[in-house]
């Protein structure tokens, strides 16, 4: 779904409204007002206020770049800012990412933006980037493209099969959720990737995937966890996200705090 400034408000809303799959009762009931109101909305024989454009937008989980459209295409004026994240008005978040990212040394942590491009990194993904094709370093370095691609971290992946499938379901869980054409593209070139392949049917004892891998012939394994920051009202705060790796055996935490 993409979206421009020229279109009517009310056809953005009814954009997102199905692409949420909710009908128009459903939107109606989750945000307190009539079927009939909705509708007259979205078909533009009624100008929704500024704060209807906002709730609207809340109920359907709007990220915060298409509620700023969304308000433009309503007449009105954007209510987020989207600043550099080297900007003056950054320096409390760029501060604190640099800080979250230090403290979790020796293990691997780095900020993406929304198309997972590395924005900050700590020297823990050196393992990563190792013997790594050195046009996938050239920036904007794309964590996830470097994590599948064949001339990159892939090569060295043992269980390369487990962590695709589990990429991919992320990144098209966020592709539903953003309806980002970008983001598209990358899931399409990552399933180019060939692998015949097939995911290993977990154990009964497993509840997460593992990231298992080669490191100058050692084995690390590793699991991850991403973070965001809560209640943002700017929307290059509101996507980045930031994924912290974490030895899954002992054997993993003693080789990486002697690689630090």
């Amino acid at each position: 779904m993409t979206e421009t400034f020229q279109r009517p408000v009310g056809e953005l809303l009814r954009g997102w409204r199905e692409h949420r799959r909710l009908s128009q009762l459903d939107l109606a009931n989750r945000v307190e007002v009539s079927t009939r109101h909705v509708s007259f909305v979205e078909t533009g024989r009624s100008q929704p206020s500024r704060e209807m454009v906002l709730r609207l937008a809340e109920h359907l989980d709007v990220p915060l770049r298409h509620r700023n459209q969304l308000l433009l295409a309503g007449g009105y004026a954007p209510m987020y800012t989207e600043s550099s994240l080297h900007s003056p008005a950054m320096l409390a978040i760029r501060t604190t990412l640099r800080r979250l990212l230090e403290a979790h040394q020796p293990y691997p942590a780095l900020v993406v933006d929304r198309w997972w491009n590395i924005v900050e990194a700590n020297s823990g993904i050196k393992i990563f980037t190792t013997d790594v094709d050195e046009t996938l370093l050239k920036a904007p370095i794309n964590a996830l493209r470097l994590t599948l691609h064949p001339d990159g971290l892939a090569s060295r992946i043992t269980n390369l099969a487990d962590v695709r499938a589990s990429a991919l379901a992320s990144l098209q869980r966020q592709i539903v959720s953003t309806a980002d054409p970008e983001l598209q593209d990358l899931y399409d070139e990552l399933r180019g990737y060939s692998t015949d392949d097939q995911p290993v049917h977990p154990g009964p004892a497993e509840v997460v995937v593992p990231i298992e891998l080669t490191y100058r012939g050692e084995r690390l394994s590793l699991l991850t966890m991403i973070a965001t920051f809560g209640t943002p009202l700017d929307v290059t705060v509101s996507e980045l996200m930031i994924e912290s790796f974490y030895p899954a055996d002992e054997a993993t935490a003693d080789l990486l705090r002697k690689l630090a």
